[in-house]
C-alpha cells in the first residue's frame, strides 16, 4: 500500500507544482517559482530512481486502479496507472530531462515577464508525460498525449 501511494505521489508532484504556481504565482513571486518547480521535479526524479531500483530491477510491478472511467456496452474503460519496469525506466528519463530543463530555464528565462507561467506549464508538461507513460489503456494514453500537446502549444 505504501509503495502505491509513493508511486502516485511521484506522478502528482509536478501537477501540484503547476497548480501552486498557476494559482498562487503572484503571491509566491519569481523566487518561489525558482524553488518550487525544480524542487518538485527533483523529488519526482529521486522517487523515480528509488522506485526503479525497488520495482523495476526486480521485475515486479504495481497497478493503481482509480475506478471506472466510463462504460458503453461491452467497452469498459478503467482509470488506472501501471508502474512496471518499462514505465519506471521512462519515469527516470522523463524526470531527469525535465529537471535539467527546469534548472536551465531558471537561469535562461529568469528575467522574462511570463516566467512563472512558463515554469507552471513545463511542470504541467512533465505531469502529462508521466501520465502518458503510466497510462493503463489507450484512452488514458490519448489524454496524456493531448495534455502534452496542449502544454507545448501554450508554452510557445
Amino acid at each position: 500500500m505504501f509503495m502505491k501511494v509513493f508511486l502516485f505521489s511521484i506522478l502528482i508532484l509536478p501537477l501540484g507544482s503547476a497548480s501552486i504556481l498557476l494559482l498562487f504565482g503572484r503571491f509566491i513571486g519569481r523566487k518561489g517559482a525558482h524553488i518550487i518547480a525544480p524542487l518538485s521535479i527533483f523529488l519526482s526524479f529521486t522517487g523515480s530512481v528509488y522506485s526503479f531500483f525497488i520495482l523495476g530491477i526486480s521485475g515486479d510491478y504495481a497497478y493503481i486502479m482509480m475506478g471506472n472511467w466510463f462504460r458503453t456496452g461491452d467497452l469498459v474503460v478503467d482509470w488506472g496507472f501501471v508502474f512496471d519496469s518499462l514505465s519506471l525506466t521512462m519515469f527516470v528519463v522523463v524526470t531527469l530531462v525535465s529537471f535539467c530543463v527546469h534548472l536551465y530555464s531558471v537561469d535562461y528565462m529568469g528575467a522574462d515577464p511570463g516566467f512563472i507561467r512558463f515554469m507552471s506549464l513545463i511542470s504541467l508538461f512533465t505531469f502529462f508525460m508521466l501520465f502518458l507513460v503510466s497510462a493503463d489503456n489507450f484512452v488514458q494514453l490519448l489524454v496524456g498525449w493531448e495534455g502534452v500537446g496542449i502544454c507545448s502549444f501554450f508554452v510557445s
